[in-house]
């Protein structure tokens, strides 16, 4: 076999992949054609090395990480950075007509994820690859993810994103390892879609698996023949319902059901798949499954894991019961990433009955069981009855994946202190030896290497090398230069070049022209309520109304572009009506006369990764406000400060990290502290707050007096409501935005001051951010897991480092 990795990307050969796939010459070939053809080359230059890989990775202890979603942004330039072949694909390019930037523009988002669960598991996935660790992660093959966003007179509007209705030349259809999931209702065939995953500075090519659900028969001929048209397509259209979006909608029975087909439906296949690998590598016995298999459950979503693998070795291969729960013992760990014990994943009993009795029948056991061995152990009964996997008409996910677990882990500090004391207490006090922590992480290849060219070529050059790229600490070394004047001044002129270019591309995206001088002060995630966009939204409003007050003069306020992105879920009513305010409060400021010069408001359509590539680098200010002890990690806050944007934030999550490592003075943090809050709640009374806080009663009293409009629909008196007395139904303010709002102002204010101030003042403590960066890269985290968890070792292939 010739190994086709060390060929060169030539002119050549990519002008015949843009031949094949365009039926035209490579010069009149659209960029998405030749996108294709660049895509495939790179395909065959890494086709050999990935099957290597797999071969290897079969023989050896294999990490396999679950997740409902892999937010993998886009491919190409990810590849091709990876395989330090940027430079060699720009000259075959430009030999052939085209020029890379606008060929890498023509690629769609892979839509698989949707915020930072997705994101996490892609950084992961590079890492993996990066560290020649045996890990392959599996998920579904959605044909629109989440949704493509726009905003209509203000408000979301979700329509498919139809990422790969064209074709992907990332994704390799293995038809030929299909499996098949059963359902009490239906039997579905799950063909994998792989993607390979590459890594930086190695021959490894790890494998993302994704399955597609099809129907045992595509097309009913026979019923299609006698005149019955809707019968002959109405299994496969219930088929590929399961792989149709991200998230259906639950907020109605039939959205829980397809939820939870969902979740069985990848994670059947999935073990299917490794046990039947692990057959034909290590025989019929499988007793030391565990022994070369571990898998990661990201988030409750893929926890039905559980009692599906306790089915197939019981059922498929004849294990006893106590014999295979003492596999599924060894082989499962858990990450939590939330600290809201409401937010943990339960579904009704009813669900697992009209699904897969089976499985019910083997959940209603690991429940029986579970309460006999609590029993036994003295613990009182409302306790089990509380951690029982069943009970009160649910199946409670997290139960069963605490239960089950070897190790159960955090994703901050923080957060991993609180799940202890609070969440997960009762769990801690009985198994505090499964309990661990392992920060977040991001990869620099992407989030740094990839999206910031200039400010990457600067560290290079000021290190000697590029390690960095795969050691990020070793930006450490360069904190002492922060003293040189000169060099502060090519940070922020790095910075400057970046602001232009994201307010020509805001501009060509969607028309909003901003002021590349001004500060861009960013907030980009899921909206969600503790996130608390809406205290960044009624800050902009405060500020606003100051300056058209004359609380201050417009010549006085530091220039300002308030950059959000954010997708609602789409049963979300409050975070829609939270889009509509920063669109509305857009509107307001942007057509004044005299605040538009010093302030403009700009919502960012359809956020997803590419976006973010984009608005990152560009960043000054990042936003990262959730209430304390809401937010369990966060990983844009990571992404910011290794490109040189500074925390605003709470002391929450992985913020708590990052101010440990900057310190106090390189971060502007504000607000109620988590071991603060419970004595501050306890007298806490939001309409006085909102009396007696200046400027709080005027920006609330907007919401409803007609300064801004929601088109009679009462979102904003509900906005408003929430606030101040909950509705008359609910605990009123409860994310304490009136409550932090004094803290949040001021510090936003001193923030912008200081910039302005001071611009070298401010590019050193962007430069310590930079070089502290690097406890926060994925590579460490992945490190991490694979000694202390996964009990991996490096598995490289030929050539490998």
């Amino acid at each position: 076999m010739t190994d086709t990795s060390a060929r060169p990307l030539s002119a050549d050969t990519v002008g015949g992949y843009v031949r094949s796939y365009s039926g035209t010459t490579p010069p009149d070939a659209s960029n998405r054609k030749f996108w294709f053809g660049l895509s495939a080359s790179v395909m065959e230059r890494i086709a050999d090395n990935w099957e290597a890989t797999t071969r290897a990775y079969q023989a050896t202890r294999q990490q396999h990480y679950f997740s409902a979603e892999f937010l993998m942004g886009r491919a190409l330039l990810n590849n091709l950075t990876n395989l330090d072949l940027v430079d060699e694909a720009a000259a075959a390019v430009k030999a052939n007509g085209h020029e890379l930037a606008d060929v890498l523009e023509a690629e769609n988002d892979a839509a698989l994820g949707n915020g930072g669960l997705g994101r996490l598991a892609a950084c992961f996935l590079d890492s993996c690859a990066t560290q020649d660790l045996p890990v392959t992660g599996y998920g579904i093959l959605y044909r629109y993810g989440l949704f493509k966003q726009s905003i209509e007179d203000g408000y979301q509007a979700e329509q498919p994103d139809a990422w790969m209705e064209d074709g992907y030349p990332f994704a390799i259809r293995r038809e030929e390892q299909k499996r098949f999931v059963t359902f009490d209702d239906m039997v579905v065939r799950a063909v994998p879609y792989d993607m390979p995953i590459t890594g930086y500075g190695t021959d490894n090519v790890g494998t993302l698996r994704l399955w597609k659900a099809e129907p045992l028969r595509e097309f009913d001929y026979d019923a299609f023949n006698s005149q019955r048209f809707t019968d002959a397509i109405v299994d496969r259209e219930r088929v590929a319902d399961l792989c149709r979006v991200l998230y259906p909608n639950d907020t109605t029975y039939a959205g829980k059901v397809l939820r939870v087909r969902q979740q069985y439906f990848f994670v059947s296949a999935s073990l299917q798949a490794m046990i039947d690998a692990y057959i034909a590598e290590h025989g019929e016995d499988l007793s030391d499954f565990a022994k070369y298999n571990c898998i990661q459950l990201n988030d409750t979503h893929p926890v039905l894991a559980i009692p599906e693998l306790m089915r197939l070795l019981m059922d498929e291969h004849g294990l006893g019961w106590d014999e295979a729960w003492g596999i599924v013992q060894k082989t499962f760990a858990y990450t939590n990433h939330t600290v809201l014990a409401e937010a943990l994943e339960q579904w009704e009993v009813s669900i697992f009955q009209q699904l897969f009795y089976r499985v019910w029948e083997i959940v209603q056991e690991i429940d029986r069981r579970f309460r006999e061995e609590l029993h036994a152990a003295g613990v009182d009964e409302g306790t089990i009855h509380y951690l029982s996997p069943v009970h009160d008409g649910n199946v409670y996910m997290a139960w069963i994946a605490c239960y089950a677990a070897y190790s159960i882990n955090g994703v901050a500090a923080l957060h991993t202190e609180i799940i202890k004391a609070e969440t997960l207490k009762q769990w801690h006090d009985m198994w505090p030896e499964k309990f661990n922590n392992k920060t977040n992480g991001v990869t620099p290849r992407r989030w740094l290497a990839m999206c910031n060219p200039r400010l990457s070529a600067l560290l290079t050059r000021e290190l000697g090398s590029d390690a960095w790229v795969t050691n990020l600490d070793e930006l450490t070394t360069l904190v002492d230069r922060v003293n040189d004047d000169k060099l502060m001044d090519e940070l922020m002129e790095i910075k400057a070049a970046n602001k232009a270019d994201f307010a020509t591309w805001i501009e060509h995206r969607q028309g909003d022209v901003v002021d590349p001088a001004s500060i861009f002060d960013v907030q980009i995630k899921r909206l969600h309520e503790y996130k608390r966009q809406l205290m960044n939204a009624l800050y902009i409003l405060d500020l606003y109304f100051r300056i058209k007050d004359g609380q201050v003069a417009a010549s006085e306020v530091p220039p300002r572009t308030f950059i959000f992105g954010a997708k609602a879920a789409p049963g979300y009513v409050r975070a829609k009506a939270i889009i509509k305010l920063i669109n509305e409060i857009g509107r307001l400021v942007n057509n004044d006369p005299e605040v538009s010069k010093v302030l403009h408001v700009v919502f960012v359509e359809n956020y997803n990764v590419s976006p973010a590539e984009h608005i990152i680098p560009a960043a000054d200010v990042s936003e990262q406000i959730s209430t304390a002890g809401k937010e369990a990690s966060g990983t844009s806050n990571m992404k910011f400060m290794m490109n040189g944007a500074l925390t605003l934030g709470t002391l929450d999550g992985a913020n708590v990290e990052i101010v440990d490592a900057v310190g106090e003075d390189n971060a502007y943090i504000f607000g109620a502290k988590v071991e603060e809050l419970p004595e501050l709640k306890a007298t806490y009374n939001p309409y006085a707050t909102y009396e007696t806080t200046p400027g709080l009663k005027r920006v609330l009293d907007a919401l409803v007096d007609g300064t801004l409009s929601d088109d009679n629909s009462g979102a904003f008196h509900d906005l408003r409501g929430s606030l101040l007395d909950g509705n008359g139904w609910e605990t009123p303010d409860v994310y304490y935005v009136l409550g932090d709002f004094a803290s949040y102002r001021e510090a936003r204010d001193r923030m912008a001051a200081d910039y302005v101030a001071d611009p070298r003042a401010w590019a050193r403590k962007c430069w310590i951010n930079i070089c502290e960066s690097g406890r926060f890269s994925s590579d460490r985290t992945i490190s991490d897991y694979a000694r202390e968890v996964w009990k991996l070792e490096p598995t490289p292939i030929h050539g490998s480092k």
